[in-house]
C-alpha cells in the first residue's frame, strides 16, 4: 500500500478513538487487531495495536500494509 487516503486515515483514527477492531493485510496474512495509536518510528508511520484474543501488542508500519479495513 503506497499510502492511506484521507478517508482511510479518518476511519483508522475513528477506530482508535472508539476501540473498534480493524483488519489489516500484510504479506499475505490477515490480522484482526484493536488499534491503540499511530506514531512515527524511525521516520515511518507505525500503527500500535493489540491482538483481541491474546492481548499481545504489535507495531505495524503503514507502508508495509497491503490493505486495511475497519470492522463495523
Amino acid at each position: 500500500m503506497a499510502e492511506l487516503t484521507t478517508k482511510q486515515y479518518d476511519a483508522l483514527e475513528r477506530a482508535i478513538v472508539d476501540g473498534t477492531r480493524i483488519v489489516v493485510y500484510r504479506r499475505g496474512n490477515e490480522y484482526v487487531l484493536i488499534p491503540l495509536r499511530l506514531r512515527v518510528e524511525m521516520g515511518r508511520e507505525a500503527l500500535v495495536a493489540r491482538h483481541p484474543t491474546t492481548g499481545d501488542r504489535m507495531t505495524i508500519f503503514l507502508d508495509e500494509l497491503d490493505s486495511i479495513e475497519v470492522v463495523r
